[in-house]
């Protein structure tokens, strides 16, 4: 065998983790996420019903609707310098104390977005400071995701890696729940011009609870294993991104690559669908706030198949067959959305989120076990980014237009075109399951 292609090393941590401690991880890791993706789906869903009348008024609906899902992107563009930033200090000082800063700045960032006034109230600097405040949630995005993800995987034993770290992505599932079931309560108790008045800000305001016990659970948890042997031996990498891409930049560039389809029909369902639905497709508003629900539990189904099927099948095996899948699903959804049926729009959404759910699930384990533990903190925490941006930010932002000019089925085929790319990123990739997390094979060391 080539030195690629061995097995991993053998040292590992001298006795597994008990499972009440891995409870009070996998908690930690999936109330994380719970805020970031809280955080993030509030604002797409926001950004679709409201944001045009609310901070862009002069631009009218059109126009205002394609600014607003421009400023959704904003986060994903300022989500790598996040990874960088945030993952400097994770590998350098630890995981625990780098997500406590994480979760502090998207939790203000969010409940300050609640408060902002609108430009009928202060102009033009009602949309500046939300591009800040949406800028701020990207960064601590970026280097949240990465630092949950590696919380529970760096602690989990090595045959149930997959099944603990998918709680990470679990977290994200929950919180697409949560927010459309928030925005549909309060689009059920209150009339369009309540809503547009003040209703659209209970979502964002309700995050301070969520960081409050986000912060009680993390307080309570020490470092993970694996980082403090790390810390003990080689000791902290002076430059994580540098190491990161001089060691391991083709795998920062694969990885992300194998997450685009999952984050296209993810963020295409949770943002651009719900505006669909009632824009175009003249649906109740209700009645799409129901399917995001619904929705949201496909994508947690997803999300622990994946995971636990990852243990038995591999990381590897899991992402390829779910982007086969997803790009018949992504030629045939729009054609079925465009019938207009309510029962069809509730179809789609949900086989979108049980497609990239599957994707998901293995992400945290699979982006975990791809790096050193020198700089895993930033190459996945950047990984995961850039798969964002180019899968998450961009479908949303264009699909408008390529719908208008030459319908759903020509954005099916572009969205199917992203997930060819992520079945050849994944076949350039090896399995992770077997890897020892302080020894990654296809990972030379600093020196």
């Amino acid at each position: 065998m080539s030195l690629q292609e061995q097995p991993v090393g053998v040292d590992s941590p001298a006795s597994p983790p008990s499972t009440n401690k891995m409870r009070k991880v996998a908690l930690a890791s999936f109330m994380g996420t719970v805020i970031e993706f809280y955080d993030f789906i509030i604002y797409g869903t926001a950004a679709a019903l409201v944001f045009s009348d609310v901070f862009f008024p002069a631009l009218g609906n059109q126009a205002g609707t394609v600014v607003s899902f421009a400023t959704l992107g904003v986060a994903f563009v300022a989500r790598p310098f996040g990874a960088i930033f945030f993952g400097h200090f994770g590998d350098r000082l630890g995981r625990k104390r780098t997500l406590i800063a994480t979760m502090l700045t998207m939790g203000v960032a969010t409940v300050l977005i609640g408060v902002l006034p609108t430009a009928e109230t202060i102009g033009v600097l009602a949309p500046v400071f939300l591009i800040l405040l949406r800028v701020a949630q990207g960064l601590a995005a970026g280097g949240e995701w990465a630092g949950a993800a590696l919380f529970t995987t760096e602690n989990a034993p090595k045959d149930k890696r997959g099944f603990w770290a998918m709680f990470t992505n679990l977290g994200g599932a929950a919180a697409n729940m949560l927010a459309a079931t928030t925005f549909l309560l309060t689009s059920v108790f209150m009339t369009d011009e309540t809503f547009v008045s003040y209703g659209w800000r209970i979502p964002f305001l309700l995050s301070a609870l969520l960081v409050v016990f986000g912060l009680y659970v993390r307080l309570k948890l020490d470092d993970t294993p694996v980082f403090t042997k790390q810390i003990k031996g080689e000791g902290a990498s002076s430059l994580p991104f540098a190491d990161a891409f001089r060691n391991q930049g083709r795998q920062i560039l694969l990885g992300a690559g194998t997450l685009l389809m999952a984050f296209a029909l993810n963020y295409m369902g949770a943002s651009y669908l719900t505006n669909y639905g009632t824009a175009t497709l003249d649906l109740d508003r209700s009645q799409v706030l129901g399917a995001g629900v619904f929705g949201g539990v496909m994508l947690g189904i997803g999300i622990i198949s994946g995971g636990t099927r990852s243990d038995r099948v591999g990381r590897r095996r899991i992402l390829l067959v779910t982007n086969i899948v997803a790009i018949p699903w992504a030629l045939v959804l729009f054609p079925l959305l465009d019938t207009k049926s309510l029962a069809a729009f509730w179809i789609g959404l949900a086989v979108s989120f049980l497609v990239a759910g599957h994707a998901f699930g293995v992400a945290g384990s699979f982006l975990s076990e791809l790096f050193h533990t020198r700089y895993r903190y930033t190459a996945a925490g950047l990984s995961y980014s850039l798969a964002g941006i180019f899968g998450g930010a961009l479908p949303p932002l264009i699909a408008a237009s390529v719908i208008s000019t030459w319908g759903g089925l020509a954005f099916g085929v572009l969205l199917a075109g992203i997930g060819l790319v992520s079945i050849a990123c994944t076949l350039r990739l090896r399995e992770t399951r077997d890897f020892e997390l302080d020894d990654i094979p296809d990972a030379p060391r600093a020196a």
